[in-house]
């Protein structure tokens, strides 16, 4: 695995980001991808050397072992982070894609632009960028998952004991260095929580943005609505000749509308 070009991708996916969104890149990179280049692979690494069975029985160590590590924690790991960086190809290209398209409309329509900032999350990349936030906590979710299914939770026990064919008897098998793979194991899973809890914190801020936003476009044409229907009917400054309640209900309507013109702002 390129890890510089995966540097490189979730970088560029960070200028698009929230603040959250940089907290889970920092967990993804720093603490997740160099803990996993610089440790972990070589805490894994010689575990089927050192996976030793008090029998001489041949094939017995290598059933037990296939029995107590159906997938490499390396490998899983290693299919999680690329899973979980995966969705972030999704907005660059979505980015690039509008970037194209201002390009070509640049050369058509003389020098007009169909987008004034490509990476801006509005219309379509917004969907995007929500939906790759959903595919991220969900690798995530169902790696963390099929490791706690696959290994019966998140322990590293000292002993396994061990009764496959063609071992004779049932056997006692050790792992190496149980405490340093447990430590690292509870790293990896405690910082998955952590993507996973920022991703959901980003999908509910964004959503909240995106109401408020909403709430206050509604407001703002309700105001201008209103506006319009009664500068239409009633003169645009109080009258001294009016009647008293004609211009007490012109200076509230007034008062209302600069409320709520700045609710929507």
């Amino acid at each position: 695995m390129n890890w510089s070009s995966l540097e490189a991708l979730l970088s560029g996916v960070n200028q698009y980001s929230t603040a959250f969104g940089r907290v889970w890149l920092s967990m993804v990179f720093i603490s997740r991808v160099l803990v996993f280049v610089v440790a972990v692979q070589r805490v894994w690494g010689d575990e089927n050397k050192d996976f030793e069975c008090n029998t001489r029985q041949p094939g017995c160590t290598n059933v037990c072992y296939d029995h107590v590590f159906p997938i490499s924690h390396i490998r899983l790991w290693a299919l999680q982070l690329i899973f979980a960086t995966c969705p972030s190809l999704m907005v660059v290209a979505h980015v690039k894609f509008r970037e194209q398209k201002n390009q070509k409309s640049t050369e058509s329509n003389n020098g007009e632009v169909l987008y004034a900032n490509p990476g801006k999350k509005r219309g379509g990349l917004w969907c995007t960028y929500m939906l790759s936030l959903f595919f991220k906590a969900g690798f995530d979710t169902g790696f963390l998952y099929i490791l706690h299914h696959i290994y019966k939770g998140f322990d590293m026990p000292r002993v396994i004991k061990c009764s496959l064919e063609p071992c004779p008897n049932t056997v006692d098998c050790y792992i190496s260095r149980p405490t340093e793979k447990k430590i690292f194991t509870l790293f990896m899973v405690v910082s998955t929580c952590l993507c996973i809890l920022m991703c959901v914190c980003e999908i509910i801020y964004l959503l909240c943005k995106k109401t408020h936003k909403v709430y206050a476009q509604r407001v703002h044409t309700r105001v201008e609505n209103e506006r319009l229907r009664l500068t239409s009917s009633r003169p645009r400054r109080l009258d001294p000749t009016a009647s008293t309640s004609e211009n007490v209900k012109l200076k509230y309507f007034f008062i209302y509308y600069s409320r709520l013109s700045s609710v929507a702002s």
